[in-house]
């Protein structure tokens, strides 16, 4: 049964419109569900991060800058099978958006009817083979599934209310919420509250992930990534995307969330 009153009301994109600063004086503020479900989406994304991390040669399945600084850094002092291992988690990362891009179009979402919902779905299917991995099992194959799936997650839900937000990664959350407490504190900007407050949650909601990440991958290793499975389970009862309701279209694509 659907938890009354919590929605997912992550804001369709087209994947062709371009991106314009959103303009916070207008009424673009979250519902506290959706508050809510970007932040247990949030727990996941750190939660995955760390997993990899830890037990699959310290490489990021989300956090896509680090895995081409990493590769520079590798490059430039000749490892190439270093740099190698750091660039293919960026073409899964890239391959898993083509996806939802495609999950995005008006014949694909009309055949799907709950394209966030699949999203979930194929995004549990993936961790939950992952989970079922020997430890001696190859970490560059465990690696590309997670950040197809990280990819999957960041661009179906890309939108809470009317802000761009990135639940796999936090820089562009850290900034947007340092931004907009700064005019609230110092410029006394109160219709900014809500967005630093939105903004702030996701960010200790992913460092809770990492957190939890870390000590869950320590003991359990691969059988690690059954807890995220477990969380997006749970989003998937307790929460019902608006888009069948709405009439929108049905992809929410992160165009802003940078990391």
């Amino acid at each position: 049964m659907a938890m009354a009153g919590l929605s997912s009301n992550f804001a369709p994109v087209s994947s062709t419109t371009l991106y314009r600063p959103p303009d916070t004086r207008r009424d673009s503020r979250a519902s506290d569900g959706t508050v809510r479900l970007a932040a247990l989406l949030a727990i996941a994304g750190g939660f995955l991060d760390a997993f990899t991390y830890i037990a699959h040669g310290g490489v990021f399945a989300s956090a896509q800058t680090g895995n081409v600084v990493l590769f520079g850094v590798f490059a430039a002092a000749g490892d190439w099978l270093g740099a190698v291992r750091h660039v293919l988690p960026i073409l899964a990362f890239v391959i898993g958006v083509g996806v939802a891009e495609k999950v995005g179009d008006p014949p694909v979402g009309r055949r799907l009817k709950r394209p966030q919902r699949f999203a979930l779905v194929l995004e549990i299917a993936v961790l939950a083979v992952v989970g079922v991995l020997p430890t001696s099992f190859s970490n560059t194959v465990v690696v590309l599934a997670v950040a197809f799936v990280a990819a999957l997650q960041s661009t179906i839900f890309g939108k809470i209310g009317g802000w761009s937000v990135n639940t796999t990664m936090t820089t562009g959350n850290l900034r947007t919420a340092a931004a907009s407490a700064y005019r609230v504190l110092l410029r006394r900007e109160r219709d900014r509250r809500a967005q630093a407050v939105t903004f702030g949650t996701v960010c200790i909601a992913f460092l809770l992930g990492a957190v939890l990440g870390g000590l869950v991958t320590s003991w359990l290793h691969n059988h690690a990534a059954w807890a995220v499975c477990i969380l997006l389970s749970a989003l998937l009862v307790l929460f019902e995307p608006d888009e069948p309701r709405t009439g929108s279209p049905p992809l929410a694509s992160s165009r802003a969330s940078d990391n």
